[in-house]
């Protein structure tokens, strides 16, 4: 099975079904093991109706107790061994699973590394989501057919084989029998193929719309459009729903026939020897045997209409995964060298010019403008800026991202100790994690865990109160030491007293270093050696803070706005409970 630091290969990226090739590939050794058992294991299964005829036929006559004890004693050795192989046989098909399952998340993960910060813009979050939770099992679920699949073929074959020396009419019913079935479920395999796939997308768009509600629960509730949102998730889970049945339907009745027509198939099949049997054309033992052997090819058949089901399901999710492997991260063409020393970063677009060594502050009305500064000047997506005269996007990304780091105040958080969540390119010693907790006032999260820096921290801070989110966020921008930091609103879940505390230790911290923050807090800005008032996007203002306030009626506006939503903020002391509330409510 594949190690956790093995790399996974290359998929196969050419359609879903190579994709599960590929995973078949990727183990061959496993793979053949697992037919070769599976095959091993339907066959001596085959064999139990043989050995029970030769008892009924050669035993079951006066005097030969002996002979019907030796045939008895052979189907329990026969059943012991077959058991062993049937416990070989599903264990390396657990392992078979287990490989396609942590190959395709490690593909995928890899896949989302790469893709970086296009990534939102080349696939919802709900996609991935769902690439994630579903879809990743679903193909490892079809490669079931590796092992009982190949298994259940070869014993078809061979059963035919023998029904072939009992009587022709017979073994031409279970010939042609597998077929009937195929044209019967084939449609309805087809047609489940279609409303999966529909499935996908609208599973898709409704997981994307809950991480928008609640990631944007807040502002929605704010602006007055929290019910028009729920709404609209309510029509697109109805939808859903609907889906659902029409899936659940369809795999219903393909359920149905792999159950029902193999029943019908060995009814047939038993009149049949029991009417050449009255003829006299074959044996009362031979009669056993085909009945036995028919009961035995139930599980077979109906596990080709159940297979059928899988991997009509599997290469869905397959072909789910490998849009997602195809998409291609933004290109990297740059040729031109990053400035040797702290130079001025400047975007065209707004006009914004970031001197190097201070502390520059952006403000604007619309924080996604200030927002989209940030994105430009950090080349997270299309940019026009400069960097020391030098076109950003002329730069090797690597470079751009060793020197200039974006922190953004939504930014993940993974599980682990607080230690290493907040590590950056390496486990940061003792007072480089003391200096970045102090300067992000986070220490009372320190002492909130119980083993301090080593207390686990659960993912993206669920363990956490928002605000200390976003003081680790923090944190770990800090210990990172960029060159250049991009932080946007590094303290809007903070109270005044602490914000106040996190401005002055950041400015600190930073001294001398090249720092940008979005806010619109007047205990930020007031820090800040210089603040671009943004308006539409571009600068309608620069200078300092309160020269800003006596010179700018929109700048003052909008700081006093600002002022006035901390002190609402800080007359509500459980705004995140209210806001999980909210959430459930909409839920409901």
């Amino acid at each position: 099975m594949i190690d956790a630091y093995e790399e996974p290969g290359t998929p196969d990226t050419r359609g879903g079904w190579r994709y599960l090739w590929w995973l078949v590939r990727c183990q061959p050794g496993r793979a053949v093991t697992g037919a070769l058992l599976g095959s091993v294991w339907m066959v001596l299964l085959a064999a139990q109706p043989y050995l029970m005829a030769r008892a009924v036929d050669d035993g079951l006559v006066p005097g030969r107790l002996g002979v019907l004890a030796g045939w008895a004693a052979a189907m329990f050795v026969l059943g012991s061994v077959n058991a062993w192989v049937s416990i070989m046989r599903h264990r390396t098909m657990t392992r078979v699973r287990m490989d396609a399952n942590f190959r395709t998340v490690k593909v995928v993960m890899g896949q989302v590394v790469r893709l970086g910060a296009a990534l939102p813009r080349r696939a919802g979050a709900g996609e991935v989501v769902t690439i994630g939770v579903g879809d990743v099992q679903t193909i490892a679920q079809a490669l079931t057919v590796v092992g009982p699949g190949t298994g259940s073929a070869v014993v078809y074959v061979v059963v035919a084989g023998v029904l072939l020396t009992i009587s022709v009419p017979l073994a031409a019913v279970v010939v042609l029998g597998l077929p009937v079935i195929a044209l019967v479920t084939g449609p309805l395999t087809v047609r489940l193929q279609r409303e999966v796939s529909t499935y996908r997308e609208r599973q898709g768009v409704l997981t994307a719309r809950i991480g928008d509600l609640a990631g944007g629960l807040r502002v929605l509730n704010g602006l007055g459009g929290k019910g028009l949102f729920a709404d609209a998730f309510r029509a697109d889970s109805q939808r859903l729903r609907a889906q659902g049945y029409r899936v659940g339907a369809v795999t219903g009745w393909v359920q149905a026939l792999g159950v029902g027509l193999p029943t019908l198939f060995l009814a047939v099949v038993t009149w049949l020897a029991a009417r050449l049997a009255a003829q006299g054309a074959i044996s009362i033992g031979q009669l056993v045997s085909v009945y036995g052997y028919v009961a035995m090819l139930v599980g077979p058949v109906a596990f080709f209409v159940e297979a059928t089901y899988e991997l009509n399901r599997g290469v869905v999710a397959a072909r789910r995964v490998v849009r997602l492997l195809r998409l291609e991260p933004e290109p990297d063409d740059g040729t031109r060298q990053a400035p040797e020393r702290p130079a001025e970063l400047h975007d065209p677009a707004s006009g914004v010019r970031v001197v190097p060594g201070r502390l520059t502050a952006l403000a604007a009305a619309r924080p996604a403008e200030a927002v989209a500064v940030v994105d430009r000047l950090g080349r997270f997506g299309p940019t026009d800026a400069t960097w020391g005269g030098v076109r950003l996007d002329a730069v090797p990304l690597a470079q751009v991202r060793a020197r200039i780091r974006v922190a953004d105040n939504e930014a993940d958080l993974f599980a682990g100790p607080l230690r290493e969540v907040v590590a950056a390119e390496r486990t940061p010693d003792e007072s480089a994690l003391s200096g970045a907790l102090h300067a992000a006032a986070a220490e009372d999260v320190v002492r909130g865990l119980p083993d301090g820096p080593d207390g686990a921290v659960a993912g993206q801070g669920r363990s956490l109160s928002g605000g200390q989110r976003q003081r680790v966020r923090l944190v770990r921008a800090l210990l990172a030491d960029p060159e250049v930091l991009l932080a946007v609103e590094p303290t809007s879940a903070l109270d005044a007293h602490t914000e106040a505390a996190v401005a002055r230790r950041l400015r600190e911290a930073r001294e001398g270093r090249t720092t940008v923050v979005v806010s619109t807090s007047p205990l930020v800005l007031d820090r800040a050696d210089t603040v671009v008032f943004l308006v539409d996007g571009k600068i309608a203002a620069s200078g300092p803070h309160r020269r800003l306030l006596a010179a700018e009626p929109g700048y003052r506006a909008l700081v006093a706005r600002d002022t006035e939503r901390d002190m609402e903020r800080d007359a509500e002391p459980d705004t995140e409970a209210d806001g999980e509330r909210d959430a459930e409510g909409i839920a409901r």
